[in-house]
């Protein structure tokens, strides 16, 4: 969400929507920062919505929800129901998986026209350049197709032009960019351009872990920003590449930060890490508590079980009891209002936090409590805010590809189909005109990266995220 203290900076904040207004013909155009180009909006296949909808937050489901004995009785021949889209193996059938792979095509089409009108400037992973790049690296890792990963090179060395040495994170400062191109260099064998990168990447270090700094903890602008770009480096070039004491630094940093924060407010015994951005609490995954008790759980992260025991679990157990009556939670320990159903704020980040939990901890009511978070994004995941990442259907999306990786029930995947399905209408529902509407968190790229994902659920990531 925007912080007003910061107008009059530039920025990269999941921020809210433009407010948007009515053109010819009564299509839904937005009045876009002049740096994104005039003609951004009209490029984009909306259609309008009336005012008292655009009120709401979610679209009604309109899906029915996953019967197993329906679609074992589709799959053996003896019903027909269009609306399953497994195969009479239970995998995802090859019909469904050529609308995805048709839509996909379509969508890149559009994006990259609409990319030509965008702030050239804008290097950031999350709404920039460095963000198309993670794209085509993802499309390359899907399909080994080497026209992708090309792609993604020439995205990089647009990238790496313009870094300002200004924030230190994964998706919103330099990070990014020198973790994505140290990624790409290294899959084209260009050892000695990947090595810079990642020399550079190293080279922030120093005013993360400084003890002087004022670097929040949070992912889209903190240290847990910085740990994940350290973590992804060594998920795709070996797990040594960034040693194991360079993280535990910052891992240090972390938890200091956390515990000295949880004293000065007197709740070490009830939370021992506790993390603020701009004075306020948050929650959820991207300025959050979440987001950051993720990236310590990381097996990469290196911490011992005790610190995790110790430290770690009663932080979370701290968050879960926070949880609303539907299974929701709030965007921060002051807010009582169950109202935003986002990855950023709400039940789709903390879908990640509580399954790395029971990973670690393999305590059950962290999976239960990841179970009934999947229930709050059926009934309220489809956003009026768009098809995105951070706070759109994908983002959602993602959710449930997560609990089918940790469950492998069929249901899980299914509702992953059937929000993917919502996004094969991209531009047709009348949501919301995105700030940035072709970049990875918010727009179109975004999209296109969860839709890639189907292909093999088994395998999917949500992109800056998880590892």
């Amino acid at each position: 969400m925007l912080d007003r203290s910061l107008c009059g900076k530039r920025v990269f904040l999941c921020t809210p929507y433009l407010t948007a207004v009515r053109g010819p013909f009564n299509f839904v155009l937005c009045e876009l920062p002049l740096e994104m180009g005039e003609n951004m909006s009209k490029r984009l296949k909306l259609v309008s919505a009336t005012e008292s909808e655009m009120e709401e937050r979610a679209f009604n489901n309109p899906f029915p929800d996953w019967d197993q004995g329906a679609s074992t009785a589709s799959n053996s021949g003896t019903d027909s129901d269009c609306n399953d889209p497994f195969d009479e193996n239970g995998k995802i059938g090859d019909a469904f998986q050529k609308k995805v792979q048709n839509k996909i095509k379509d969508l890149l089409q559009q994006m990259e026209e609409g990319l030509k009108t965008a702030d050239p400037h804008d290097f950031s992973t999350y709404t920039g350049w460095t963000g198309i790049a993670f794209l085509y690296l993802q499309l390359y890792r899907v399909t080994e197709e080497p026209s992708h990963l090309q792609r993604a090179l020439d995205y990089v060395k647009r990238t790496l032009r313009n870094l300002n040495g200004r924030r230190v994170t994964f998706l919103c400062g330099d990070a990014g960019p020198l973790a994505v191109g140290a990624v790409v260099y290294h899959k084209l064998k260009n050892d000695a351009e990947s090595q810079d990168c990642l020399t550079k990447l190293l080279q922030l270090q120093r005013s993360v872990v400084s003890s002087d700094s004022e670097l929040p903890d949070e992912l889209l602008y903190g240290r847990a920003g910085y740990l994940y770009a350290l973590l992804y480096v060594n998920k795709e070039m070996g797990p040594k590449t960034v040693d194991e004491a360079t993280v535990s630094k910052v891992v240090e940093a972390i938890l200091d930060s956390g515990k000295n924060l949880s004293k000065e407010e007197k709740k070490s015994e009830r939370c021992p890490l506790l993390y603020e951005w701009h004075k306020k609490h948050y929650v959820g995954a991207a300025h959050g508590l979440a987001g950051i008790y993720c990236m310590l759980m990381q097996p990469g992260a290196s911490m011992s079980q005790e610190t995790l025991t110790e430290l770690v679990r009663p932080s979370v157990d701290y968050v879960r009891h926070k949880r609303f009556r539907s299974g929701n939670y709030p965007s921060s320990l002051s807010n009582e209002t169950d109202r935003l159903v986002h990855w950023c704020h709400g039940a789709p980040g903390l879908v990640h936090m509580l399954i790395m939990a029971h990973k670690v901890f393999k305590e059950e009511k962290y999976l239960k409590d990841a179970v009934d978070c999947g229930e709050v994004i059926w009934q309220r995941g489809l956003l009026r805010k768009g098809y995105g990442i951070c706070h759109g259907t994908a983002g959602n999306g993602y959710a449930f590809l997560a609990l089918y990786q940790q469950t492998q029930e069929k249901k899980y995947l299914y509702r992953a189909c059937k929000f993917a399905e919502w996004c094969l209408d991209y531009g047709t529902h009348g949501c919301r005109i995105p700030d940035r509407p072709y970049s990875l968190f918010e727009g179109m790229a975004g999209a296109i990266h969860y839709l890639s994902d189907l292909a093999a659920p088994e395998k999917s990531r949500f992109p800056a995220f998880e590892l």
